[in-house]
């Protein structure tokens, strides 16, 4: 702004002495002063406004894509749990409890809500009797136990006792931990014997929401904030709480013991084209943008609280720029009226000012080409952002899906792999022995055919089931038969390893507690495992025993491999973990052999063995033991 100036006084310095200052001069200053002061009000009255109603339009944008994204996260995370109630409450250990509800059967039923409630990862699982009394529950030894408790004037405990499925948010009464429930009646012979719940955890949806852009609220039917990324805020009410409101809380006893309070809100309504609310903080006024979206399924709404603050700095900015800008074209403008009165006496002085005024031109002109050119790419790329979040989220939906198709099928091809490969090398015999003429030996191959065809049905049947505790009772099972079983299956998988399997039942080969086919199913996956862990060794040597310890029996398989290494020791267990290379592995089959052993009551090991090698140990019940305990 002050180079037009010095360069005109530079020339006066050269030239003649300077005329007295005329009135057209100063009159020419003084229109552009009332041109700029009229157009600056202008921009300020009315720019202003327009500035922050468009900051607030982009801010309300990428908001509401914020807050379509957060209220997609937390609907997945709730229909994850959804369905469970309903299959949970059609086990027959559920019904049996509810119909003979025996010290014997809360105690094992205890003990199963809890392992499911760490596999589901879910808050807490719980079964009521149909006057709300609370029979079994996963967290049954913890000082916060809901066994005894009575939650007959929860409204998701009202919805299922009359037939369908609840919904609600609660802060617990015993746990005083929030939570989302679901619920669904126990049907045994035509009638509602109880009710089974399923209890989620809100606070890693809250955890998430750490960093937006603004603060996540949702509020109940009645106005209450119930989760927040802000605690201070909760059970804060949004609208008065009236006594009509209170009463309808306290009914079910929805927050508990929790105080109540109405958020401190000075102010609310539109601004600048979207919906705000002023709060009192300690520290004064804060005004936040209100976005929100409807969840009518579960009664709620999220809101994303935006800072205004932010944005109005903004467009405060934009108007300085405007009124900037317009300081130099007024400078410019009263420039060129003063050079135009004096183009008579200083002609070459207005050639080199309009030169200078040209270059200037042309400079900010090429600059709002530049910042023109940034908007059309910062257009264009949130325009690609949205259609990316969009695809993403659609992404997400199919990504699910095709998970739950994809461990389905893995398990199957898993557990089909070794029977059909028997299977296989027992066709091949029979069709040598018919060829020879030895039908007898024939025969039995085939008969071994459909013992193994048997076997994989029961692995179907098992997998079927796997959302559910299995159907097939325990009973007394002999190891040496399993064995027997097992070395007809995993004999072709010896002999290509080149490995020798050594078995030690001691004298009298123990009983245990188990099932035939899923017992069988284990010691395929321990043996293979050997064999494949001695592939290629010099010694090849698989050793598999079993020892009676009081009422337990101990069946171990040794291999001489390489071993466990400490880094993988804690995960060699998990789902899909494998050290095998790609394609000769699932990773699955210590991982169900581990649910089994669970499955019957029992464990399953494994340690390093002092002389090299892994010693994988399954302990179960002795048969006889529980026999005895029986009569």
């Amino acid at each position: 702004m002050s180079l037009p100036r010095g360069s005109i006084l530079a020339a006066m310095t050269t030239a003649a002495p300077s005329p007295p200052v005329h009135s057209p001069r100063l009159r020419n200053w003084l229109v552009a002063g009332a041109v700029f002061a009229a157009v600056a009000a202008a921009i300020i009255a009315f720019g202003t406004p327009y500035a922050k109603r468009s900051e607030m339009a982009e801010a309300a944008a990428r908001g509401e894509a914020t807050l379509r994204l957060a209220v997609t996260a937390l609907r997945g995370h709730m229909r994850r749990y959804e369905a469970l109630p309903p299959l949970i409450a059609d086990d027959d250990d559920i019904k049996e409890l509810l119909a003979q509800p025996s010290e014997e059967r809360r105690a094992a039923m205890n003990a199963y809500l809890k392992d499911l409630n760490t596999v589901l990862e879910s808050s807490d699982l719980y079964v009521m009797l149909p006057d709300g009394d609370t029979i079994a529950a996963s967290n049954h030894d913890t000082p916060t136990s809901f066994v005894g408790e009575n939650f007959s004037y929860r409204p998701y405990f009202l919805d299922a006792i009359a037939g369908g499925q609840g919904r609600f948010f609660a802060l617990g009464t015993t746990s005083l931990k929030r939570g989302y429930y679901f619920s669904a009646p126990v049907r045994s012979n035509g009638a509602i014997t109880g009710v089974v719940v399923v209890k989620v955890d809100i606070e890693p949806i809250e955890a998430a929401w750490q960093g937006a852009e603004g603060d996540f609220i949702v509020t109940d039917p009645e106005g209450i904030i119930f989760m927040s990324g802000r605690p201070e805020w909760l059970y804060s009410g949004l609208l008065p709480l009236t006594q009509e409101r209170l009463a309808r809380t306290a009914v079910s006893r929805r927050y508990a013991n929790a105080e109540l309070r109405e958020l401190p809100i000075v102010a609310e309504g539109p601004a600048y084209g979207q919906d705000t609310m002023t709060l009192r903080t300690p520290q004064g006024r804060r005004e936040l943008m209100v976005l929100k979206e409807q969840m009518p399924e579960a009664g709620w709404t999220v809101k994303l609280l935006v800072d205004t603050a932010a944005i109005h700095a903004q467009a405060h900015t934009k108007v300085a720029g405007a009124l900037l800008l317009l300081l130099i074209a007024t400078l410019a403008l009263a420039i060129v009226m003063q050079r135009r009165g004096r183009l008579a006496e200083r002609m070459a002085l207005q050639r080199a000012a309009r030169e200078d005024l040209e270059q200037r031109v042309a400079a900010r002109t090429a600059d709002l080409a530049n910042v023109n050119r940034r908007l059309e790419t910062e257009v264009a790329e949130r325009t690609a952002t949205e259609a990316q979040l969009r695809q993403t989220q659609a992404d997400l939906v199919q990504a699910g899906k095709l998970a739950a198709l994809g461990q389905m099928a893995a398990a199957l091809s898993h557990e089909f792999n070794q029977p059909l490969t028997a299977v296989r090398t027992f066709a091949d015999n029979a069709a040598t022995l018919i060829e020879r003429g030895r039908s007898d030996e024939a025969r039995e191959t085939v008969g071994r055919i459909s013992s193994l065809t048997e076997r994989m049905a029961s692995i179907a049947r098992h997998l079927r089931n796997f959302a559910r505790k299995p159907n097939e009772r325990l009973g007394p099972v002999p190891v040496a038969e399993a064995v027997r079983d097992t070395l007809e299956i995993v004999g072709w998988r010896l002999k290509a390893a080149d490995a020798t399997l050594h078995i030690d039942l001691g004298e009298t080969a123990p009983v245990v507690m188990a099932g035939a086919v899923r017992l069988q199913q284990v010691l395929v996956n321990l043996i293979s495992n050997a064999a494949d862990a001695v592939e290629g060794l010099p010694d090849r040597r698989i050793d598999l025993a079993a020892r009676v310890d009081g009422d337990k029996v101990t069946i171990t398989v040794r291999d001489r491999g390489p071993g466990v290494s400490q880094a993988i020791a804690g995960r060699i267990f998990d789902p899909f973990f494998s050290t095998k290379g790609v394609g000769k592995g699932l990773g699955l089959g210590l991982s169900i052999s581990y649910n089994i052993a669970s499955d019957f009551g029992g464990r399953l090991t494994v340690a390093n063995h002092p002389e090299g090698g892994a010693v994988f140990s399954l302990t179960l019940d002795a048969a006889t033991v529980l026999a005895e305990a029986a009569e």
